[in-house]
């Protein structure tokens, strides 16, 4: 780009003086500062080039400078020593980037804009002055490479061209110097984003280790707090009563999750027991809210009026016009206990919609005897107001026992993918050897579902009465019933 300048008028034989156009100034110092080259420490490429004119034009004083908005900076001085910068005006160098060629000074005593120039009015007295512009490719004048002599003298159109190519080789150190903090400027933006980036990766690491471990406590404490809510809609213990054995277990699906089954034995007045097993619809603090509500209205229930039917419609009730219960429903076996004098006990049992009981006794070849108790027209508990419930009465002599459970059990996959179903549980039962005890049954039904692919998909609760033979120990019900207590076990380590 062309710089632009004006002069002024100048007195007649005087050379005129340029004054710089400001917009082109303005971009001219703007120039100046993209090549961040002012105040730098001495270099010796632009040294070596001041020594070369020198040299070339056998001149004491040859430098580089940088022409500043106020001042003349000179990056290479050869035979000035201790001269770091001149004032502006008036000026060699700041005249010479106003002009579009060379500026030669054959005699600055007979120039009246350079005779006032400290170099020339000073101990130094310059007479002689010759400079090039150092213009770069968009055609901005940062400076000047100047000869000076202490005494008038001319140079030829040759010369001029010389020490316009000593101008273009600052170009170029320039340029390369530009490149190179460019580089080093890169390089070091690059590894500061590198740094960056790398902190960035830390702190995100370190953020999902953070979240991990929270996540870890989290499921503790979650998978705490469902166990622990478990055990609160379980009896701690079942009950030692009187020639009966008791066994029971619970095997939950997710340690995160509070399941729905639940299953309780406590006494009512006469000699009488009570016990049941149910299975509320869903998991979750919902399901708990029911599990709760359903266990507590049944033991509540059997105390005013023990009848089994009587006891389900009651908790049919509360569980359809409690506003905790929500639309959940349940599935429930509720039986009473009542001793005999040959040591067995008569069952009432009454069902809400639950899988059936099963009755089971070892017959006469050394098989066993198993049958279904199963009575007819049972709905489910707080679907429908008014539902049916139907009961059976039967007995339970030495020997023999009752199987309760949920359908976590019956429905358990076999390795071939069927569920295990009413059939299965039936079939299993009949393979069973030896005493038919509570312990036994739910000892070897705990096995049965270890054996399974998944176990159970499903919560399990087992429970299991059986009333001692004629061989048993006296104490055995007790004793069985100690061994046995609740036992609540977790399938899966989510």
């Amino acid at each position: 780009m062309m710089q632009h300048a004006s002069a002024a008028d100048p007195a007649p034989g005087r050379r005129p003086e340029l004054v710089p156009d400001p917009d082109v100034e303005a971009a001219r110092i703007a120039a100046v500062r993209r090549y961040d080259i002012l105040d730098t420490p001495p270099d010796g490429a632009f040294d070596r080039v001041a020594a070369m004119a020198a040299r070339l034009f056998d001149v004491p004083v040859a430098t580089v400078t940088i022409v500043d908005s106020d001042r003349i900076w000179f990056k290479a001085a050869h035979g000035l020593e201790g001269v770091k910068e001149i004032g502006r005006d008036p000026g060699l160098c700041g005249s010479a980037i106003l002009r579009d060629d060379a500026l030669v000074i054959p005699d600055t005593l007979r120039d009246p804009v350079a005779a006032d120039n400290p170099l020339v009015a000073g101990e130094m007295g310059v007479r002689f002055y010759a400079a090039a512009p150092i213009i770069t490719p968009d055609g901005h004048r940062l400076g000047t490479v100047n000869v000076l002599d202490t005494r008038p003298r001319s140079i030829t159109e040759d010369d001029t061209a010389t020490l316009a190519d000593l101008a273009a080789i600052v170009l170029d150190e320039m340029e390369l110097r530009l490149s190179a903090l460019r580089a080093l400027r890169d390089e070091q933006e690059r590894r500061e984003a590198e740094s960056r980036h790398a902190e960035a990766e830390r702190a995100r690491a370190e953020a999902e280790r953070a979240a991990r471990e929270q996540a870890e406590q989290d499921k503790a404490a979650i998978a705490a707090f469902a166990s622990t809510l478990q055990r609160t809609l379980l009896p701690p213990a079942l009950p030692v009563v009187p020639g009966l054995e008791l066994a029971c277990h619970y095997r939950t699906a997710s340690v995160h999750d509070v399941g729905g089954d639940f299953y309780d034995v406590f006494p009512l007045d006469g000699g009488r027991w009570a016990f049941f097993l149910g299975d509320v619809c869903g998991k979750g603090p919902e399901a708990a809210t029911v599990t709760a509500l359903a266990r507590h209205t049944l033991r509540a229930a059997a105390q005013i009026d023990p009848d089994p039917v009587s006891v389900l419609s009651t908790l049919n009730t509360v569980l359809l016009t409690d506003v905790t219960a929500g639309s959940r429903f349940c599935t429930v076996l509720f039986g009473l206990l009542e001793p005999r004098e040959d040591g067995g006990f008569t069952v009432t049992i009454a069902t809400g919609g639950h899988p059936p009981a099963y009755h089971v006794r070892p017959d006469d070849s050394g098989a066993v005897w198993v049958k279904a108790v199963r009575p007819k027209g049972g709905m489910l508990v707080g679907a429908f107001p008014q539902a049916p419930f139907a009961q059976n009465t039967f007995s339970l002599a030495p020997g023999e026992s009752l199987f309760l459970y949920t359908d976590g059990l019956t429905e358990a996959r076999t390795a071939e993918g069927a569920m295990l179903g009413e059939d299965g549980l039936t079939g299993f039962l009949h393979q069973h050897t030896g005493p038919v005890t509570a312990a036994s049954l739910v000892e070897d039904t705990v096995t049965l579902l270890a054996s399974l692919p998944d176990e159970a998909g499903d919560d399990v609760a087992l429970l299991a009465l059986s009333v001692p033979g004629p061989q048993a120990a006296p104490d055995s019900g007790v004793a069985a019933t100690a061994r046995t207590a609740a036992a609540l076990e977790h399938i899966g380590q989510e």
